[in-house]
């Protein structure tokens, strides 16, 4: 067998083709494209909850498995063609639509909320904005779209764990009351003090007796705050049982959403007519003028987001809002505040 060094002096002295042959074998080349000699190049990855999902075969846009090729590459730089390989990919482009129109809305909107916090900060108000919502709801991709552009050293979140048992001696609002914004702040709680409202009734980490203090108190609490200077915003994010279902199995199969996933979480079907029940108590009785519920449609979480934000905006009076380039007032179909002769509370 010759070795490497015969191999090497043959092809020395192998005779090259013409400069016009090779010329022409290269167009060839080029007109014959086959998959396995094109480079993959991955495609962006869509934000997590805000992109879509392509029918048919392939999965998602930036899956693996799904690339754009050189040839791809070429055809997408005219619309034409760029339509042509999205239907050839089985891409919904009504969902490719509304995503696009999603981020541009969200990007302005959320230009919208540094103006706010600005606002917020040169005037020394003080904002709490309560997310509240049954499992999966999408509370807490909410609360990062309206904290991912904002300053942090003006703007916290809150998500307190368990009572410790020093906690649990504690007057029940005490260890929220720590939390509570400082002057020029916004705080955002996922979750609050109603979880004695609905979750720990259900669950069983409350006694009745403590319940029902808690729904005599907190309108009390609620209204110390309002006349104190604290603008105190209540957002429920209400979602169907069937929706609510979807995204626990889709959380099930999804290794980096998985973390998500409690032993509340699991009971959360099978107790669904228990927290109707207890959300329906709490509706009706710390529902007020000065601390309303705000209830959102969370079904689309899209919609929920933009409307979510779009309702801060609207309400306070922040410096620089008649410039806004962006619709400001919430959609009525998605954002309602809540009255007591409302049929269904869960959409």
């Amino acid at each position: 067998m010759p070795d490497h060094d015969d191999l090497t002096t043959k092809s020395k002295d192998a005779k090259l083709p013409p400069p016009e042959a090779a010329s022409e074998a290269k167009s060839l080349k080029d007109q014959r494209i086959f998959s396995d000699e094109l480079e993959a190049i991955p495609t962006v990855v869509p934000r997590e909850g805000d992109g879509y999902r392509g029918k048919g075969r392939g999965g998602p846009i930036g899956e693996a498995g799904r690339h754009l090729t050189n040839d791809d590459l070429q055809r997408i730089n005219t619309r034409k063609g760029l339509i042509q390989l999205l239907q050839q990919r089985n891409v919904d482009l009504e969902e490719v639509r509304k995503t696009l129109l999603y981020e541009e809305e969200l990007k302005c909107l959320q230009v919208e909320l540094v103006r706010l916090q600005r606002w917020v900060q040169s005037s020394g108000r003080r904002i709490a904005i309560i997310v509240e919502g049954r499992d999966a709801a999408g509370k807490g991709g909410t609360i990062r779209r309206f904290t991912e552009h904002l300053n942090p050293r003006a703007m916290r979140v809150v998500a307190l764990p368990k009572p410790t048992e020093q906690e649990r001696g504690q007057w029940y609002f005490q260890r929220y009351i720590q939390q509570l914004p400082n002057k020029g702040e916004i705080v955002f709680f996922d979750r609050s003090w109603y979880n004695r409202a609905v979750v720990e009734p259900v669950m069983g980490f409350c006694t009745r007796k403590e319940h029902q203090r808690f729904l005599q108190q907190v309108t009390e609490f609620e209204h110390m705050l309002y006349e104190d200077g604290v603008t105190l915003i209540k957002f429920w994010f209400s979602i169907s049982k069937g929706e609510q279902q979807r995204r626990f199995e889709a959380r099930r199969t999804n290794p980096l959403k998985q973390w998500k996933l409690s032993q509340v979480d699991e009971k959360a079907q099978d107790l669904w007519d228990s927290y109707t029940r207890f959300k329906e108590e709490m509706f009706s009785k710390t529902h007020t003028t000065f601390s309303p519920w705000i209830i959102v449609k969370a079904n689309d979480k899209q919609a929920a987001r933009l409307e979510s934000l779009r309702y801060v905006l609207n309400l306070l009076p922040y410096k620089g809002k008649e410039e806004a380039q962006v619709r400001l007032a919430p959609d009525p179909n998605i954002i309602t505040r809540y009255h007591r002769r409302m049929d269904e509370l869960d959409f």
